[in-house]
């Protein structure tokens, strides 16, 4: 069946999104983005992220990514990507280095939500769980391998998109999108989906700033959680 493209993709422009591929499944989300007929770009040097409208950090190995990420100069160019209005998506080891956290490895600390290292313990405690998505009724397949968890903080204006019994799975600040599990090990696109319907929104405030940004309203779940 050919997927009938959504009403921003009529309307805006083909994007082009870069996947950090320093280390990781990154290839994964290659394939993830190809099935949505997305256009990606492996990001190796600081100055390939000046051809994408959107960023995605792969899960893997946290402090290798974070080292190599720091020897080819690509942090601080992240950073200034990510302050500039760049939408940027973390799963696990990705999410590790977008938020905070005082143990290894150094991160960019560009969601202010702490996100800890094999909160559920090592690779043999890996698991597979549903996970509730805000934005879709389905539950979604969720995989988490060595998974951090997001530790709720009252004073961060982040949106609820997923959660597991009682812990945070996906979320939402500004353009930053964390998510402690692997989409992009299944067969379900609904999270790129929705990282992309963020770029597109992105795209569209960069071209009409009156417009209101839709990414930075949060949203209710039924699920009540404070962030």
């Amino acid at each position: 069946m050919v997927r009938k493209p959504s009403k921003s993709e009529v309307e805006c422009p083909p994007i082009k999104v870069g996947i950090l591929a320093l280390q990781g499944s990154f290839a994964l989300h290659k394939k993830s983005l190809a099935k949505l007929g997305i256009s990606t770009l492996f990001i190796r040097r600081p100055e390939e992220l000046d051809q994408v409208a959107g960023l995605i950090i792969p899960g893997g190995e946290s402090t290798v990514m974070s080292d190599l990420a720091r020897e080819y100069d690509l942090d601080q160019k992240i950073v200034q990507k990510a302050k500039a209005g760049m939408p940027i998506f973390g799963t696990c080891a990705g999410a590790i280095l977008l938020g905070k956290g005082e143990e290894a490895p150094p991160r960019l600390e560009l969601s202010s939500l702490t996100v800890q290292r094999n909160a559920y313990g090592r690779q043999r405690e890996s698991f597979d769980a549903p996970v509730q998505l805000t934005f879709s009724p389905e539950p979604f397949h969720g995989i988490f391998i060595r998974a951090p968890r997001i530790v709720p903080n009252e004073q961060s204006k982040s949106a609820i998109e997923g959660w597991y019994q009682e812990d945070l799975v996906l979320t939402q600040q500004d353009k930053i999108l964390l998510s402690t599990f692997h989409p992009e090990l299944t067969e379900d696109l609904r999270v790129h989906e929705h990282f992309i319907e963020m770029v597109r929104a992105s795209l569209a405030q960069e071209k009409d700033p009156s417009m209101q940004n839709s990414n930075s309203r949060i949203k209710q779940s039924s699920k009540k959680l404070t962030l």
